[in-house]
């Protein structure tokens, strides 16, 4: 299989950029083409034979992807797979890309493989980087209904399938879009613990539009791919733990007003996904309602 890799970044970690490249670089077997996307920001110095694409503009986490994805051909299919993997991140096994390429040849209907993310300096996975409800075991490898959006492998049929990721989410809730679409297509998600991506402990409310993001995507998220009657279940069940975890006020006042920009705002082309796929994240642990 071939395989390619997309970086995006805003520019502002060029040490930890240029490491993350050097641990492709150093991957067992075939070469992998990476391609780095700067997203509104010069893209600092890069090792020979990396491409480079220079964005005008900042389109987000997955327009930056997007970009990146059509930089190997329409929906990559200049490559069979694709790594997609976070500026500030590091592969610290060489073995990574191979048993990316065993796990989809010995798996046709595997179309993303989400790996573990590891702090580097305690190895401690985060469980909120577990992509299942049981995350107590982070070392458990099993399939999953979603997958992490800085440490993965997608394979590019499944892009030309479902198509690519939701651009104007911005952020967040975008890998939980294409997840329930390959899911609804046939595919399968791969957690596996023995891929590892070094990735320093951080908190997602340290983006400034946290809040606000992740209220209004996953109104859109549910509008776009539940079936009707499970849209305000779906998202009842949010509000109320939203509630329960009690966030502070200016958060919950930002969280507040995504969910009604949710609503107010175009969510993008409606497909809802069958009755089978609901019953199908159902036994994979996930009913699309939790």
């Amino acid at each position: 299989m071939k395989l390619g890799a997309v970086v995006i970044t805003m520019g502002n970690r060029p040490d930890e950029l240029r490491a993350l490249l050097e641990s492709v670089a150093g991957q067992d077997g075939d070469r992998i083409e990476v391609v780095v996307v700067g997203n509104g920001a010069p893209v600092p110095d890069v090792p020979a034979g990396v491409r480079t694409v220079e964005l005008p503009e900042n389109l987000g986490i997955p327009g930056g992807r997007n970009v990146g994805i059509e930089a190997f051909g329409p929906s990559g299919a200049d490559v069979d797979a694709l790594l997609f993997l976070d500026d500030d991140g590091l592969l610290p096994l060489s073995d990574t890309a191979e048993l990316c390429r065993q796990a989809f040849e010995a798996d046709p209907g595997l179309g993303i493989i989400s790996f573990r993310i590891a702090d580097p300096d305690t190895g401690v996975t985060q469980r909120r980087h577990v992509p299942r409800l049981r995350a107590a075991d982070p070392m458990r490898s099993s399939r999953v209904t979603t997958f992490l959006g800085g440490a993965n492998a997608v394979r590019t049929k499944v892009i030309a399938e479902v198509g690519p990721l939701p651009g104007r989410f911005f952020y967040a809730h975008e890998e939980t879009d294409l997840a329930w679409r390959a899911l609804d297509a046939g595919w399968m998600i791969d957690y596996r613990a023995d891929m590892v991506l070094n990735h320093p402990t951080t908190a997602p409310s340290r983006h400034a539009v946290y809040h606000r993001m992740v209220a209004r995507n996953r109104v859109w998220l549910a509008r776009r791919n539940l079936p009707a009657p499970l849209v305000p279940v779906y998202l009842g069940v949010w509000l109320l733990l939203t509630l329960v975890r009690k966030p502070s006020g200016p958060a919950l006042k930002a969280w507040l007003g995504g969910f009604r920009e949710g609503w107010a705002t175009p969510c993008g082309t409606r497909r809802p996904m069958k009755w089978r796929t609901v019953w199908r994240l159902t036994r994979l642990g996930r009913p699309p309602v939790i």
